[in-house]
Parts: C-alpha cells; structure tokens; sequence
C-alpha cells in the first residue's frame, strides 16, 4: 500500500479558502461551550483522548516487557502511523471542519491544555495565520516535535548506537545518535535540530537542541524560537502501540515548559511500503506562494 497524505494535499488548496478569515480551527474561547469534533477510538486498550491516552499508556507501560534487539535495547523497528494527534492544523483544542475531525488539546501540561506564551508571543501567534505563509508550504523540513505528528507514515531503523526515524513526506529524516556523543555547538542551526539520545530503561529519551525558528508547531502559527529545547520520550506500552512526549522549553517566547502528548501505531499490513511524497524546499507552484501573505521568516521578539 502507498501512504497518502491527504492532509498535505488539502493543505495546498486550503488558504486560498480562507485567505483573509480566521480558520474554522481555531481554538475556541473559553466559555464556547462543548467543541464539535468526531469521537476517540482507541489503541493498544487505551482511549486515543490524549489526556485519557496519557493516563492510561503510562500506567500500561510499567508492566509491559517489549520486543528486544540482540543489545538488549527495545526493539522500535518497523512502520508507524500517529494516532492521538488526529491532524496538523492546531495542536490545541479544535472543531471538525474541512479536512479534520477536530480533537482535543494534545497540551497535557498546562493542564488548561493551551500554549503557555508570554504576553507579546501569543499577540504575535494570533497574526501568523492572516499575515504569513505556511512554513510547510515551502517544503520545508518538519522538525521535532512536529515530526512526530506530520503527515504520512515513519519508519525507524535500529543500529548499534543510532535510532533512525525515516518520514515519507519531504524527504525528512532524523538520525538519532544513542552513543553518548555532545552536542553540536550552539552557533551552528539546522531546520531538523541536533538529536541526541539515551534510554532509560524501556524509554528512549532525546534531547533536541541547535533548532532554526523557520517552522511552526501547527498549520495555524503555534510557534517557538531559536532557544527551543525539546525533549522527547518514546515507550511502548503493547506490542503495537507506541507513547510519545516532548516537553518544550523556550524561555524567550513561553513563561514555562509545556508538554505535548500522541501516540504511534505499528503497520501490520503484508507487504507495506512506504512511497516518496515528493516534496522540495522552496518549491514554488500551485497555489503555495501569493495570496498577499508574507514568507515566514522565523522570531523576532518586542
């Protein structure tokens, strides 16, 4: 089977539907009442809710022993699809509409489930939706967290001393050295950020630093700067059902560190594989450039 991102594909229509207007997935202001969206399923005998799904995979988690590689380390090797984060377009809570089915904040801490910003940045998110292009327009590289929760699927390839997460959609990919190497110096950025891991017991643990500000967190303008620091824990709780969360810290832009929580799910399907989702940086048809919005150019606080 080919994976196909629908989302993606309906990404590049979608602003010219809305250039000028505020997005149907916008969160809602406290006080609006119940948020229309699809119901959960679940996985691996936990709601996908996030909250429920946090809940209920952590505490899966402590009795769960899983499939080993010849090191000892827990075997994550294989294709894997998100669930919990059901769509890109707002990471905090928001309706169904055109090309989602609206969910749940994945923001498990602060439990009020929003981004916590300083004053000045979340004025500034308010604007990037009318004001600037959609970074993802421009192919370029979704990088962490975000490349968790992106469109299409991910595969990850095990060797001695490295985690390979490899994304079907622009050609992204992640090289996740666990061999104790240091970090790269700070003057140096890249749009992917500089991973380093470790695990801690059954739990892979990466520390993601040197990010670009070039990317948003979602298709409507949660944003961080180029101080981000991101941390991630992977951990299975069923043999097919994976926990993911990153907490990020920026000072510059957040008054505390936050935390986000999803889930992946294995592909068991015979003969699956992954296709090219063909997508380059600063490709310029179609609809992608116009619409008297801006390029987006990354943080520059008051």
């Amino acid at each position: 089977m080919v994976s196909i991102a629908l989302p993606a594909l309906l990404l590049l229509v979608l602003p010219a539907m809305v250039s000028g207007q505020r997005p149907y997935f916008e969160t809602p202001p406290p006080g609006s009442g119940p948020t229309p969206m699809e119901p959960y399923g679940e996985s691996g005998g936990c709601s996908e809710e996030p909250v429920e799904f946090h809940r209920c995979a952590l505490a899966k988690a402590e009795g769960f022993d899983p499939p080993r590689l010849p090191d000892g380390t827990p075997d994550f090797q294989g294709y894997w699809t998100r669930i919990v984060a059901r769509n890109m377009e707002n990471i905090e809570e928001h309706p169904e509409g055109l090309d989602g089915s609206g969910g749940h904040s994945v923001i498990v801490d602060p439990p009020d489930g929003r981004v916590p910003y300083q004053p000045w940045a979340a004025a500034r998110k308010q604007e990037h939706f009318v004001t600037y292009i959609n970074p993802v327009q421009h192919c370029l590289p979704d990088a962490p967290p975000k490349h968790a929760y992106s469109a299409g699927s991910r595969q990850i390839v095990q060797t001695p001393g490295s985690v390979l997460v490899l994304g079907d959609y622009a050609h992204t990919y992640r090289v996740i050295p666990t061999d104790g190497r240091p970090h790269l110096p700070p003057s140096i950025r890249l749009f992917m950020g500089n991973s380093r891991g470790r695990w801690e017991g059954n739990t892979l643990v990466v520390d993601v630093t040197n990010q670009r500000d070039r990317m948003w967190l979602d298709h409507i303008g949660n944003f961080y700067s180029d101080a981000v620091h991101v941390v991630e824990r992977w951990t299975m709780f069923d043999p097919d059902v994976m926990h993911y969360e990153a907490t990020i810290d920026d000072p510059s832009v957040y008054t505390q560190p936050w935390t986000m929580v999803l889930g992946w799910r294995r592909n068991r399907e015979p003969g699956y594989e992954t296709w090219e989702n063909a997508c380059w940086e600063g490709v310029s048809q179609g609809p992608r450039y116009g619409e008297g919005r801006e390029l987006y150019r990354g943080v520059v606080p008051n």
